[in-house]
């Protein structure tokens, strides 16, 4: 599949016929740049309306396929993530049901979506405003989604980050610790380089420290996690005189009902994360294929009216799909260059002149209508 395509109308000359210019591109691209793939882009006889409205209706096109195409983009990145943060294979996208290169490839207008009758303006208000409501709809739930991320990775950073911050009701057991009507059991956080003094001055720091009490529970790479027991009275001045060192006293009650509770809240942001995930993953599918058909049908409204504005009336010209290689694009050029009127080609071409080249705001300056759709 390729990932860049271009949409490009071509003016049918007097004397010629649509069928006439499809076989003499097919000939000239199978001479000159077989590689390239080229398809027909079917567009159906549309509303012209009157050239103040096209005139209008050009100067928001490019602004809007930017739009169209900024949501498809940002729909297809967060299925991306989504199957690399589930650890699925990234699956062939499609839109109703055919991959996303053969539909643009094979695209047929939708009459019963959009009928052929109604205004060109209203037909592309249609598109924005479906597509800004897919958009609306993504940015709430991936909200949804990534508040249960957050609140999942808090507490997963308090399980395994370091001592200084994480719970640690999974390293402490009730065994550990000593409480009485007179005695208590704190928790000191010492560095690793400081546990020497801690062992050495622990028993001094005040009065009523019981003698060998601190025992090690756990280690990471920064800190060492020992119990002292001591009076409960000297408790607030013990954690002064410890701070004053440099340890650190963690607040900790041990409760077996608040680990319960702790643990069932952890199992249901995980069934939580993965519910959102999941859910979120199949709209994403679902809705890229609805921006990505909008995006085509918006397409093929654009390359009509820039064609009319560009050609004139009646609306005689040829819209094709081509997939040039990179080494190919110049070639391609020539030949699309060489099937339209040496006059009007000479005219866009003057772009430093004052020439028409960039009408409706496009970059691509060309004697016939051209914009590029990527589809990564």
């Amino acid at each position: 599949m390729a990932s860049r395509y271009w949409v490009v109308s071509l003016p049918v000359q007097q004397n010629s016929s649509t069928t006439s210019l499809w076989s003499r591109l097919q000939e000239s691209i199978s001479r000159h740049s077989f590689d390239t793939p080229l398809y027909r882009f079917n567009i159906p006889n549309l509303r012209v309306g009157t050239l103040d409205s096209l005139l209008a209706l050009s100067d928001d096109l490019v602004k809007s396929n930017n739009f169209i195409e900024g949501v498809c983009s940002k729909t297809r990145r967060q299925i991306e993530e989504l199957e690399r943060v589930s650890g699925v294979l990234s699956s062939s996208l499609t839109v109703d049901g055919v991959p996303v290169d053969s539909y643009l490839t094979r695209f047929a207008w939708d009459e019963a979506k959009y009928p052929t009758m109604s205004p060109l303006k209203e037909i592309v208000d249609g598109i924005h405003t479906q597509v800004a409501k897919i958009e609306d709809d993504l940015k709430v739930r991936v909200s949804e989604y990534n508040n249960v991320r957050s609140q999942l990775n808090a507490i997963n950073r308090k399980q395994a980050g370091s001592l200084a911050v994480r719970d640690l009701s999974n390293l402490v057991k009730p065994e550990d610790i000593v409480t009485s009507e007179h005695l208590t059991t704190l928790l000191a956080v010492v560095s690793k380089y400081s546990q020497k003094d801690w062992l050495s001055s622990y028993e001094n720091l005040t009065t009523y420290v019981v003698p060998r009490s601190s025992k090690m529970l756990y280690e990471d790479n920064e800190y060492a996690l020992y119990t002292v027991t001591l009076f409960n009275r000297d408790a607030d001045n013990f954690k002064i005189k410890a701070r004053e060192r440099g340890f650190q006293i963690r607040d900790f009650e041990h409760n077996p009902e608040t680990q319960e509770s702790r643990k069932q809240e952890l199992e249901k942001l995980m069934q939580d994360q993965e519910t959102f995930r999941s859910s979120l993953l199949q709209w994403c599918y679902t809705s890229y294929g609805e921006v990505f058909s909008s995006w085509m049908h918006f397409c093929a409204v654009r390359i009509f009216a820039e064609s009319i504005l560009r050609y004139g009336l009646p609306p005689s010209f040829l819209s094709v799909v081509l997939a040039p290689s990179t080494k190919s694009e110049k070639k391609v050029r020539s030949i699309l260059e060489s099937l339209c009127d040496s006059s009007n080609s000479n005219f866009w071409k003057s772009e430093d002149e004052g020439g028409m080249a960039g009408f409706g705001g496009d970059s691509e300056a060309h004697p016939y209508v051209s914009f590029t759709i990527n589809l990564v």
